[in-house]
């Protein structure tokens, strides 16, 4: 007897740049996992197909004449919700318009590679069958409040949360914070930071999978959003309390002590081959462990793969504390599910308490 076969991924592409369509279609159509229903030029005939064919995921275009694509996402969601993965060019605009698209409802994105490049392009065909195949499987609802950020005040900053009620950290000090986030991170990380207050004690050094372009203007738009200081981090920044540091994209970041600092190092991704993710979380969580002596908290959110586990395993064994997102508020839980299966985690918390956690270790 015959297996049942696996339902194909029906895919709508929208884009208005034919050479796009076309490359695509091309990947796509070589792989049997995918059956692409349709193609559209422009927003206007994207959100249409989207009603009328009812596919699984839709690649996006975000430049696109007539409506663009955050308008037509935004339609797409109102009229007939289905997953959307993000088409992005590699440029401060392309990245601001991505993570106005992630806010609305876009389950992910992929940075746009146009370059004649033959490694460029097996980068983005890799990018585009892998992320669509996770779209496919990741949560589709977003969790409450992942666009009610706190914005800086007074107020925030006289907030004093209540001390750990966990039995679990009764005892445990920490002095920084270290955070690691995948797909499903640029709003999940919003949500985290936008709980914690200004005058936090401590400082925070994040590491989320992005491409160099991209990191930069994420860091001001979480600036923005935040109460605390947020920004990209550059070699030799040192972690001081009231700051958060993303770890800039395009190559890995370490920790480092110096004195009584702990002291960011770049590091060019050939020094690390062994790392596919970058920037890695595994070797960002690891070499703070070790720089701190494991006086920090770690926390995995919403992420595909494991990456990361290996940091807060070392973080558990040098005595640290651990809290990883729960299922039911990730997007993807890939990352967070390797901590708590690996035994790891000291807490498993849904994404709207974990901010308010990490803040009661004032």
């Amino acid at each position: 007897m015959l297996a049942p076969q696996t339902p194909k991924i029906r895919v709508l592409i929208v884009d208005d740049s034919s050479f796009m369509r076309m490359a695509i279609r091309s990947i796509l159509s070589k792989d049997p996992a995918f059956d692409i229903v349709g193609t559209a030029a422009d927003g206007v005939e994207g959100v249409e197909k989207a009603i009328a064919l009812k596919p699984d995921i839709i690649t996006m275009d975000v430049e696109m004449p007539r409506m663009d694509g955050i308008a037509a996402l935004k339609q797409v969601m109102s009229k007939a919700p289905t997953k959307v993965i993000m088409v992005s060019t590699l440029t401060n605009e392309g990245a601001k318009s991505t993570f106005e698209a992630l806010d609305a409802g876009a389950i992910d994105y992929i940075p746009k590679n146009v370059t004649d490049s033959a490694d460029a392009q097996n980068i983005f065909r890799q990018e585009l069958l892998r992320k669509l195949k996770e779209a496919v499987k990741s949560r589709f609802t977003r969790p409450l409040g992942a666009t009610a950020p706190a914005m800086r005040s007074a107020t925030t900053a006289s907030v004093v949360p209540q001390r750990p009620t966990s039995s679990r950290f009764v005892g445990k000090k920490i002095q920084y914070v270290g955070i690691g986030a995948s797909t499903g991170g640029p709003v999940a990380l919003q949500e985290v930071l936008s709980r914690i207050p200004v005058n936090f004690p401590y400082g925070i050094m994040v590491g989320i999978h992005m491409p160099k372009a991209f990191t930069g203007p994420y860091a001001d738009r979480l600036n923005a959003k935040c109460s605390m200081t947020i920004r990209e981090a550059v070699d030799g920044d040192i972690l001081k309390p009231g700051l958060a540091l993303i770890a800039p994209g395009g190559m890995h970041t370490t920790l480092v002590r110096q004195g009584s600092h702990i002291v960011v190092k770049t590091q060019p991704t050939s020094n690390y081959p062994q790392y596919v993710y970058i920037p890695s979380i595994d070797l960002m969580l690891s070499s703070m462990v070790e720089a701190t002596g494991g006086a920090m908290l770690g926390v995995i959110l919403t992420g595909m793969g494991s990456d990361g586990f290996k940091g807060m395993q070392l973080l558990k064994q040098k005595g640290g504390v651990t809290i990883a997102q729960d299922e039911a508020t990730s997007t993807i839980y890939g990352m967070p599910k390797a901590c708590v299966d690996g035994g790891v985690a000291d807490e498993v918390l849904p994404l709207g308490q974990i901010g308010f956690e990490i803040s009661k270790f004032m």
